[in-house]
């Protein structure tokens, strides 16, 4: 496997068996090429199936029975196309370099009483020509190919999605030649290496530095921007927060990579401030909750962004809002189709409009957290409409204190002197209200229960509120140096090489934060390492 593309090699019969699969630079499509070579002094014939399951759509239970299979022997392809929801309009085809003999759409006749080791139509003289429509859908297609006694053979298979037919088979003639196919995977090793290598780092440690250079960066952008993809969610949709943390690593590969990021947010923005937690680019799907941080990660990433390139200007540039119903009282979140409306403000206001969303206060002195920050599983802290954030409260300090200096520049003394004092008095509550004696508290629920304090039976202490408060200077000196050793103390698994994200965690104790309560003890956000690509 490398950057870009991956290696398989196997050798059966006599038959040496090369495969080279990545997927083109600009276009939808997944080649394969196939490298056969014949060891023994005889002529062979070789029936070859490529056998896959089209989705087209959330996943295989909803699209069943509603692909329909075509076959055009004109132009040697098979074309899947959904027919009866078409909101996701792609239509996915399978071609190769040689003919195609024979296809089948039918999942039950393909398998008959075998299984993906040995599928009963191998033993076929051919595939039966059936559609999946009103099926289980598959599409399988068998191609026939002679060896000559120690000769070779190079095959290409061609796995395509597009919006029209038309552009179907332009994708399935260009690659059905072994050339172009060759020549894009050369562009694709090429366009990588050129990224990979832009940063070289040199440990005592060499598996540390083999996943520092190169790796990293290949997995956060392949998995992370393109396909929206992470070992524990899968779902393809962006993650407003999510995708603006990983850009944050990439600044040292090229910065335009987050400022596309950051402008690409900022278009998933109401007007009144909060923002879509995740949506489908495809659809315009998403869904509006009452998380407290994602909106200030606008804020956040943009001054990194600035911070680290010197580039003011894109405060400047124009960026549209959304539109949609507001939740209801009582209501914590709605996916819905939310649509680009007429209005268009400069970043700058987008991030002003964050930040005076955000300004909500509780009897503490702090942040209120809605529905959960940047511990999702928190959803009933304070849902109610009461509960405060301390680690919000130090997330907010950090990017007003960054926030000031660019309202200085841009002579607007009304709010920098706003900032100033909010940052003023979040400072002061967050070392009085929000210390607990020996670390800082995470939270304060609708009920009036702490979380993050020694007294409790479950969740004493949390990493991120004792990490801020350094991260972000608003903790004071004494006790930002007292929480860091709790921490330490107290989180810092070394048996297990991990540090933990808080401690104990939620079981069978009184308190309900929410759903964070589901996940096993120790996995995910309670109580295990929850990392990101670019936590900061």
């Amino acid at each position: 496997m490398g950057f870009g593309y991956a290696k398989y090699e196997n050798i059966t019969d006599g038959i040496e068996q090369k495969m080279d699969v990545f997927v083109a630079k600009e276009e939808p499509v997944k080649i394969s090429i196939i490298h056969l070579k014949n060891t023994l002094p005889k002529k062979r014939k070789i029936k070859l199936v490529y056998y896959i399951k089209p989705v087209l759509g959330e996943d295989e239970i909803k699209t069943k029975g509603d692909i329909m299979i075509k076959y055009d022997n004109k132009m040697n392809i098979c074309i899947a196309k959904k027919i009866y929801n078409n909101e996701l309009p792609n239509i996915a085809f399978v071609s190769s370099s040689e003919e195609i003999c024979s296809y089948t759409g039918n999942k039950k006749l393909f398998f008959g009483n075998g299984d993906l080791n040995y599928p009963e139509a191998l033993k076929k003289q051919e595939l039966a020509e059936e559609n999946s429509l009103g099926r289980i859908p598959i599409i399988a297609i068998e191609i026939q190919i002679e060896l000559e006694a120690y000769g070779t053979k190079e095959i290409s298979l061609i796995l395509g999605a597009s919006d029209s037919e038309e552009e179907c088979k332009n994708l399935a003639y260009k690659y059905s030649k072994i050339q172009n196919c060759k020549e894009e995977e050369m562009s694709i090793k090429k366009y990588w290496e050129d990224i990979t290598k832009r940063l070289i780092v040199t440990t005592p440690v060499d598996s540390m530095n083999i996943i520092l250079n190169g790796w990293l960066i290949y997995q956060t952008i392949e998995s992370r921007l393109y396909a929206k993809s992470a070992f524990y969610q899968s779902g393809g949709a962006i993650g407003f927060r999510d995708q603006l943390q990983d850009t944050m690593g990439l600044k040292y590969i090229d910065p335009n990579i987050m400022k596309n990021q950051i402008l690409i947010h900022a278009q998933k923005q109401f007007l009144d401030g909060d923002v879509l937690h995740w949506w489908h680019i495809e659809t315009n799907r998403g869904i509006r909750t009452r998380f407290s941080d994602d909106l200030l990660w606008l804020c956040y990433v943009t001054a990194e962004y600035i911070n680290f390139t010197g580039d003011y200007s894109i405060l400047d540039i124009k960026v549209p809002y959304i539109v949609g119903e507001k939740l209801q009282e009582g209501v914590d979140e709605k996916y819905d189709v939310y649509q680009k409306s007429d209005i268009e403000e400069s970043l700058w206001m987008h991030c002003k409009r964050a930040l005076n969303k955000s300004f909500n206060f509780g009897e503490n002195g702090l942040p209120k957290i809605g529905s959960g920050d940047w511990n999702d599983g928190f959803s009933e802290v304070g849902n109610k409409g009461k509960g405060e954030s301390v680690w919000l409260g130090f997330f907010m300090y950090d990017i007003l204190i960054k926030f000031i200096p660019f309202c200085e520049k841009r002579n607007e003394q009304e709010t920098k002197n706003q900032y100033e004092q909010i940052a003023d008095k979040l400072k002061k509550a967050l070392n009085t209200n929000g210390w607990d004696g020996r670390w800082y508290k995470r939270a304060f629920m609708d009920t009036g229960e702490v979380l993050g304090s020694l007294q409790n039976e479950e969740c004493r202490i949390d990493n991120i509120a004792q990490s801020w408060a350094t991260i972000s200077g608003a903790g004071e000196n004494d006790k930002k140096y007292i929480s860091m050793e709790s921490l330490e103390n107290h989180l810092v698994d070394k048996e297990n090489g991990i540090i933990k994200l808080l401690d104990p965690p939620f079981d069978k104790g009184k308190i309900n934060p929410g759903y964070i309560k589901a996940y096993l003890p120790g996995t995910r956000e309670n109580g295990g390492q929850y990392t990101h690509v670019c936590c900061c």
